[in-house]
């Protein structure tokens, strides 16, 4: 059995430590008062078995929590104490300075909470060390001086989150859809360097990743881009070799019609797009940002959203080509190929690509061997996003979400026309309804009051997010505000009139709807009752986002937030503080957002239908999934979810699996044991390969693929989750 000290580290559990920090408190008070070395060993044991039935490594504080509560259980109120007074007087010695051990134990590699804490990092990389050191010093800058007390005591007892605060010192942003176009036709700068208007497909492909790269370290959540903004160039590419083909045939005095020149010079831009969509992937997964990881960066292909005619013909080209290389993949350091991370793409479901004999069905074919390959790309119902993201002129808007799944509100320009690229969200505080819910105590009045102080809390921590942005002068991140990607504000200017009126969002986050409700009505929100309550909590939260929009003219959204590690984090706190109860708190995880909880049976069609209804009371971000088996033989019903998607619901994706064993070079899934000491770990079901450094892993996690492995709560729910299909 593993344990985890204050540094992050994990070590093996010592019964012995505990024997003598109980024997230390019980020699400080009189001898009538004293415990027995019996009743003191026995105090031991059975903080011990409560350790192993948690089925998790718990950390010091949670022990020292459980050894005061036997000790309390005795009635040996004297000796409790000198243990209450001994922890809080160490507790004093280390709040002088609370990030050494956590720095230093990144700097030795055996930090164990922060190797699981981000799936797309390796934390013994030098950058990502760096990274992670400056995010310990911001979070101690930001529990001590930033944040109000309440609002920290709140966050660190798991009642809501704090995103992100590994950041929160500086006056950065949460996500964004990046205005590629304005950047590209515009020209821009990077790094003081003058960049201008690309003269061929493959330049614009590498200004794009240059960009991606710049904008990942000016930010800390997730960015898109569009290709149909990188399409126009294919056509300027062909002008140029149309010019070419022609001299160099003019030159060597062979004769040729125009339209043998033009065919020369198609295969030339097929070339062309082909090297231009390479120099995207590998770079994209190549390049280093300053936070240690890819680009988290999301391409979004939408045909309809160029005209009609030889430029929706060029994006489809471009689209193609995605696809084929992502299907192919990319190499692994042994030279096999594997599913890489990044970019996540998405694909829009329209009438033109849906149907058998539409125009662009081989495409949206080629997009189901690509998910059905590589589990990307993710789908967006054009039909449906338009039913639900309509803006003040009554029109229906189709467009991506910056990341994974965050969505911004619909919004007009001065001239009354729709933007979305361009702008983004300002940050995210997630409320934990489980602990509502276990708070109220089954009582529904008492849950909505608690829900309301906790809200209160949430809005306090996001206005917190908003008024450090405010007043943020445009030079912190000139390629955000002053060049082009987000706006073209001039030097010295501040981005405050960015934040009101609707331009960027900023997201109240939910977890756990599925535990909150099992815990209040008894059964799933799948469920009649359940699914009564469940509506009527998700459209209280909406109309607390409005209430709160409408107050201080800043786009409140709500947000089904994609917890990673923090779904770790508040099964713990939750069962710190409640105990585990069955079906709500005996997971070391709780549910993403609305999602129907990964081991009920359910079929795809019908999940994807039932989340639909919640996914439309979502609207500051979600996205639905279903887990599939290896569907490459398949792909007919691949085709038939897709289909099933553009009729019902707005974004949707499907999970499949693709791993490989270096060791003995197995692909298929590896799978999820408990080992010896309780812990699950990895293991190829052919040679039993348990080593993670020499293994591929690709799940998706939270609306992305996650390759570096997740913390014990996050492989609990990957490897309790049942198929769909």
């Amino acid at each position: 059995m593993k344990i985890i000290k204050r540094s992050g580290s994990e070590v093996t559990f010592d019964i012995e430590k505990i024997v003598n920090a109980v024997t230390k408190a019980n020699n400080e008070v009189v001898h009538s008062e004293r415990l027995s070395s019996e009743q003191i060993r026995t105090i031991s044991e059975n903080v011990e078995q409560i350790c192993n039935e948690m089925g998790r490594s718990l950390n010091v504080e949670e022990i020292q929590d459980l050894v005061e509560n036997q000790i309390m259980n005795l009635r040996a109120f004297a000796v409790a104490r000198k243990y209450i007074t001994y922890r809080y007087k160490r507790a004093l010695v280390r709040k002088s300075n609370s990030t050494d051990e956590q720095i230093l134990s990144l700097l030795e590699c055996n930090n164990e909470e922060v190797k699981q804490e981000n799936s797309n990092k390796n934390p013994t990389v030098n950058s990502v060390q760096r990274d992670y050191m400056a995010g310990e010093v911001s979070k101690d800058i930001t529990k001590r001086l930033l944040l109000p007390q309440d609002i920290v005591e709140a966050h660190e007892q798991g009642l809501i989150h704090f995103h992100d605060a590994d950041y929160f010192a500086q006056h950065m942003h949460n996500c964004c859809l990046v205005n590629l176009e304005d950047m590209l036709q515009n020209g821009t700068v990077i790094s003081e360097t003058m960049i201008e208007k690309p003269h061929s497909f493959s330049t614009a492909c590498n200004i794009a990743t240059q960009a991606i790269a710049q904008i990942a370290s000016s930010q800390y959540g997730g960015q898109s881009i569009s290709l149909a903004h990188l399409a126009p160039f294919v056509q300027v590419s062909r002008e140029k070799f149309i010019k070419q083909v022609r001299k160099e045939l003019a030159d060597t005095g062979v004769e040729a019609s125009e339209e043998k020149i033009r065919e020369i010079a198609e295969i030339r831009v097929h070339e062309e797009v082909k090297k231009g969509v390479q120099m995207i992937q590998y770079q994209v997964i190549t390049l280093m940002t300053t936070n240690g990881q890819a680009p988290f960066v999301t391409v979004f292909m939408y045909l309809d959203e160029v005209p009609e005619g030889q430029t929706r013909d060029d994006l489809a080209l471009v689209t193609k080509e995605v696809l084929r290389q992502r299907i192919q993949g990319v190499k692994n350091e042994q030279g096999v190929w594997i599913t890489p991370a990044f970019p996540k793409l998405i694909y829009v479901l329209e009438e033109d690509n849906i149907h058998e004999g539409s125009k662009y069905w081989d495409l949206t074919k080629l997009a189901a061997e690509c998910t059905a390959k590589r589990m990307v790309p993710d789908y967006i119902s054009e039909k449906i996003m338009k039913q639900l993201k309509v803006d003040a002129n009554g029109d229906g808007q189709c467009y991506p979400c910056m990341g994974c799944r965050s969505f911004l509100t619909t919004y007009l320009d001065e001239d009354n026309k729709p933007k979305y690229y361009g702008r983004f969200n300002q940050g995210v505080v997630t409320v934990n309804l489980v602990d509502v819910a276990c708070s109220s105590n089954k009582d529904e009045e008492k849950f909505w009051k608690i829900l309301d102080e906790r809200l209160d809390l949430c809005r306090r921590a996001l206005m917190c997010r908003h008024y450090r942005l405010k007043g943020t002068p445009s030079d912190v991140a000139p390629i955000l505000w002053q060049n082009g990607a987000l706006a073209r504000l001039k030097k010295g200017e501040t981005i405050d009139k960015l934040l009101y009126g609707g331009y960027s969002t900023i997201s109240l986050g939910y977890a756990g709807l599925y535990e909150c409700t099992y815990y209040m009505k008894g059964t799933s929100h799948t469920q009649e009752g359940g699914k009564e309550f469940a509506l009527k909590l998700m459209n209280y939260l909406n109309d607390t986002c409005k209430k709160w929009a409408k107050e201080t003219n800043i786009d409140f959204s709500l947000y089904g937030t994609p917890l990673e590690s923090t779904t770790y984090k508040f099964a713990k706190c939750l069962q710190k503080r409640f105990g585990k109860i069955p079906g709500v708190t005996d997971r070391n995880y709780i549910t993403n957002s609305y999602h129907v909880h990964v081991t009920e049976e359910i079929n795809a069609f019908d999940k994807l239908k039932f989340e639909s209804e919640f996914q439309k009371l979502s609207p500051g971000g979600a996205i639905s999934y279903v887990e599939v088996p290896d569907m490459n033989n398949n792909i007919p019903a691949v085709l038939s979810v897709m289909q099933y998607i553009y009729d019902n619901i707005m974004y949707a994706e499907l999970n499949t699996k693709s791993d490989y064993c270096q060791v003995c070079g197995y692909t298929g899934q590896i799978q999820i044991i408990t080992d010896d000491d309780g812990k699950l770990v990895w293991e190829c079901p052919n040679c039993k390969n348990r080593d993670q450094d020499k293994m591929n892993v690709a799940r998706r996690t939270c609306g992305y693929i996650g390759t570096q492995f997740w913390n014990q709560g996050r492989t609990q729910e990957i490897k309790e989750r049942v198929l769909h299909l």
